[in-house]
C-alpha cells in the first residue's frame, strides 16, 4: 500500500492542482507553491532533545518566526553549521562534538519549519535571511552547509558577501532551481503552462527565475576558499551539480566521495572537514 501511494498520490495531487488551474490559476499556483515549500519532518525528536539541550540557546525573531540557535562555547574560531531539508540541527551532533573537542565555537540554529524554530515554510531566500542574522550575531570564522543549507550558504555569501567569513564546507548542495523544478513537475506531471505559471510566480516573490537561482553561477561571484564534498551515488542532489559548482568556484575543492549517501555521515568526511578547517 506504501509503495502504491508513494507511486501514485504524487500523480493524483498532480491532477487535482491542474483542475484548480482550470478555474482558478492564481490558487493552484499558490496551492503548488505551498507544497513545494513545506518540509514534512524535520521537528526535533524526543531523543534528540538531550543533546539540543545542553548548548546555550537564544531565540531570534525573524519575521514572524521564531528562530532557535544554538551554542557550544569555546575559545577557538567560530564555526555556523547550516543543515539540510526535513532536518534540524542534531544532524550535526557527531561533528560538534568532535569541532568542540579540537576548540572550536559551535553555533548552529533550526531553520523556520525545522526543529525547534517556529513556522510553516521553508525557502532558500528565507533561510538565507535567517542565516545572515544568525551571523550578524555570532560573527563566525567558517561555514559548514549540507544539502539544502548548502544551497543556502552559497546564495547567502553571494548575496551578503560577509567579509568576516573566511571559508565555507559545502556538502551535497543542490546545484540549479531549474532542476529541482524539473523533478516537481515530471512527478506532478504538470502542465508547462503550469510550469511556466509557477515560474512566473517565483520570480514576482522572490526576483529570480527557475532558470537564474543557480548556484554554479552564484559561485563564480565567491571569493572564500571552499571545499565541496558530494557522493558519486548521491540519489538526492546529483554530483554532477556540485562538480559544475566547484569548477565555477575559482577557490574550492572538490572531493567525491563513493557510498557515503547524501547525509555523508562518515568518520572520513568529518576528517576531509576537519582538515580542511585546521589548515
Amino acid at each position: 500500500m506504501k509503495a502504491f501511494l508513494k507511486k501514485y498520490l504524487p500523480i493524483l495531487i498532480g491532477k487535482r492542482l491542474a483542475l484548480i488551474f482550470f478555474f482558478n490559476p492564481q490558487k493552484a499556483i499558490q496551492q503548488a507553491y505551498l507544497l513545494f515549500s513545506t518540509p514534512r519532518k524535520g521537528k526535533a525528536l524526543e531523543n534528540q532533545q538531550y543533546f539540543l539541550e545542553a548548548a546555550e540557546d537564544d531565540v531570534l525573531t525573524i519575521d514572524t518566526n521564531y528562530i532557535q540557535t544554538y551554542r557550544w562555547a569555546h575559545t577557538g574560531e567560530t564555526i555556523l553549521l547550516v543543515h539540510g531539508w526535513d532536518s534540524n540541527t542534531h544532524r550535526w551532533k557527531t561533528l560538534i562534538e568532535k569541532l568542540h573537542a579540537l576548540g572550536y565555537n559551535i553555533v548552529a540554529f533550526d531553520a523556520p519549519a525545522q526543529g525547534n524554530s517556529t513556522g510553516k515554510t521553508l525557502n532558500v531566500p528565507l533561510y538565507a535571511s535567517c542565516l545572515q542574522q544568525v551571523v550578524a550575531l555570532y560573527r563566525p570564522n567558517h561555514i559548514i552547509g549540507h544539502s539544502v543549507g548548502g544551497m543556502t550558504t552559497i546564495f547567502h555569501q553571494y548575496k551578503y558577501k560577509n567579509p568576516e567569513i573566511q571559508k565555507l564546507v559545502i556538502l551535497a548542495p543542490p546545484a540549479e532551481l531549474a532542476k529541482i523544478m524539473d523533478d516537481y513537475q515530471e512527478k506532478l506531471k504538470l502542465s508547462d503552462r503550469f510550469m511556466e505559471a509557477l515560474d512566473n510566480f517565483f520570480y514576482q516573490k522572490f526576483g529570480y527565475y527557475f532558470e537564474d537561482f543557480s548556484m554554479i553561477t552564484f559561485a563564480k561571484d565567491i571569493q572564500n576558499p571552499a571545499l565541496l564534498i558530494h557522493d558519486l551515488h548521491d540519489t538526492v542532489a546529483p554530483h554532477s551539480g556540485s562538480e559544475a559548482i566547484s569548477k565555477a568556484w575559482e577557490k574550492s575543492k572538490f572531493i567525491t566521495t563513493e557510498n557515503f549517501g547524501h547525509s555523508l555521515f562518515f568518520d572520513e568526511v568529518d576528517d576531509m572537514i576537519i582538515d580542511f578547517l585546521r589548515n
